[in-house]
């Protein structure tokens, strides 16, 4: 997870301050603040994922890249790519929890602090998108992807 933070840290510093002008940044006060119980607060399992998804409180960003949701996808996530993530915020919702996934979580994890630092209440998929497609097997997959059509049929 430390590996995650400081990828992150070295992958978003060129973002958000200068060298030459040095400023606090929303980064900055994410990793000022970072504590154990922010540490618990940004993960969630696909258990977890899966009865949030079914209260409607939540929603599934699947940030990877074209190609590998060409080569399978969910079919009930949001598609945004890691890298277009600040140009299509508005197409995250501010109302409820936004859990990020990718197959493992290295890029799922950069999502969520960057959805953290523009105020979003976000989440990282701790066992990824490849847990997420183990937990949804036969019958409970049968069964989530049911009410997600019927709770996709009720909306205006």
């Amino acid at each position: 997870m430390k590996k995650i933070l400081a990828l992150a840290l070295l992958i978003a510093s060129p973002l958000f301050a200068s060298p030459a002008f040095p400023q606090e940044t929303a980064f900055d006060g994410f990793l000022t603040r970072f504590d154990y119980d922010t540490r618990d607060d940004m993960k969630i399992d696909s258990r977890e994922l899966v009865a949030l998804l079914r209260s409607g409180k939540g929603v599934l960003v699947d940030i990877r890249f074209p190609e590998e949701v060409a080569a399978w996808r969910t079919g009930f996530a949001v598609t945004i790519p890691l890298n277009e993530l600040p140009k299509r915020l508005g197409e995250l919702p501010r109302d409820k929890l936004v859990v990020t996934a990718c197959p493992h979580k290295d890029r799922s994890a950069i999502a969520m602090a960057y959805l953290r630092t523009r105020g979003y209440n976000a989440r990282y998929l701790t066992d990824g998108l490849i847990g997420l497609a183990e937990h949804l097997r036969g019958e409970r997959a049968k069964d989530f992807m049911e009410e997600m059509d019927k709770a996709k049929a009720k909306r205006p």
